[in-house]
C-alpha cells in the first residue's frame, strides 16, 4: 500500500499566503475553483441528493437541515474530498494519517439566529485533531448565515462555552468567512466557531465534512454503507481516505 500521508504532505498544494493564514488564524477561505458549469451541476447534485434522502439520512434541526453520506449519493461529489489543497491542510493540521470522517450537505434555514460558538471536538478525544471543511454552494455573505471564527482560538486550551457565558453573541474580533459559491473554507477544528444569523429571506446551502485521524471514530461508516456504483469508481486515493 503506498504510503498516502507522506505523499501528500510533500505536495505542498496549498498557496503559502493560505498555509500561513491555517496556521495563524485557525482557517482559510479559498476562492472559487470550480467553474460555473460544473458548480450549477454541483447544485442540481446538491438539490437531488436532499430531496431523495430517505428520512433516517435526514436530520432537521431548529436552524438547519442535513443529508448524511453524499459520498454515496453520486459522482459529482467525488472530487470535493480529494481536493489536493484541502488534504494539504489536512496534513498540516493533524500532521497523521488521517481519512474522511463525514461528507454532508447542510441548509441553513431563512430567518435562523445566530448559531452557538463551538469546537468541534475536545482535545482529549481520538478524532483530534480535526480538520473541518464548508464547500459554499450558495454564497456565504454577513446576512445569510456566513461561518463566524475566531482568530487564533485553536492555540487556547479551552472551549468557548468555558468562558463564555453567551455562546450565541458577537465575540470580539471574530471574522466571518463570506464567499462566492464554489469557494472552500477549511479550518481546525479547535477554532471556536458557528453560524452567523441568517438574517435574509433565503435558505443558504452548503456542502460539509471533517477528516481526522485514522485512529479516530468516523462519523459515518462508509465501508459499511458503500454502494457498488460507488466502489468501481473510486480512485487509490479515495479508497484510501474512506477506509475502504
Amino acid at each position: 500500500m503506498k504510503n498516502w500521508f507522506d505523499i501528500l504532505s510533500a505536495s505542498r498544494e496549498l498557496p503559502d499566503e493560505a498555509a500561513a493564514a491555517l496556521h495563524h488564524q485557525g482557517f482559510v477561505v479559498l476562492p472559487s475553483f470550480v467553474s460555473r458549469k460544473r458548480i450549477d451541476r454541483l447544485v442540481d447534485a446538491f438539490d437531488a441528493a436532499v430531496s431523495s434522502a430517505s428520512d433516517e439520512d435526514v436530520r432537521i434541526g431548529s436552524t438547519s437541515t442535513r443529508v448524511n453520506d453524499l459520498v454515496n449519493r453520486g459522482e459529482e461529489f467525488d472530487a470535493l474530498y480529494i481536493f489536493a489543497p484541502l488534504l494539504d491542510a489536512c496534513c498540516r493540521i493533524i500532521k497523521a494519517p488521517f481519512k474522511l470522517s463525514s461528507l454532508h450537505a447542510r441548509t441553513l434555514h431563512a430567518g435562523s439566529p445566530c448559531g452557538k460558538l463551538h469546537v468541534d471536538v475536545p482535545r482529549d478525544s481520538a478524532d483530534w485533531p480535526l480538520a473541518g471543511f464548508i464547500w459554499m454552494i450558495d454564497d456565504f455573505r454577513p446576512d445569510n448565515g456566513a461561518t463566524r471564527l475566531v482568530p487564533g482560538s485553536h492555540e487556547g486550551p479551552s472551549a468557548p462555552e468555558d468562558s463564555i457565558s453567551d455562546l450565541r453573541a458577537d465575540y470580539d474580533g471574530q471574522m466571518l468567512a463570506c464567499g462566492s459559491r464554489g469557494s472552500l473554507l477549511i479550518f481546525n477544528g479547535s477554532v471556536w466557531h458557528g453560524h452567523s444569523a441568517n438574517t435574509s429571506d433565503k435558505p443558504r446551502r452548503s456542502i460539509q465534512g471533517a477528516f481526522i485521524p485514522r485512529a479516530g471514530k468516523s462519523a459515518d461508516d462508509f465501508a459499511a454503507r458503500m454502494k457498488p456504483q460507488t466502489r468501481a469508481r473510486l480512485t487509490p486515493l479515495a479508497q484510501y481516505l474512506l477506509s475502504c
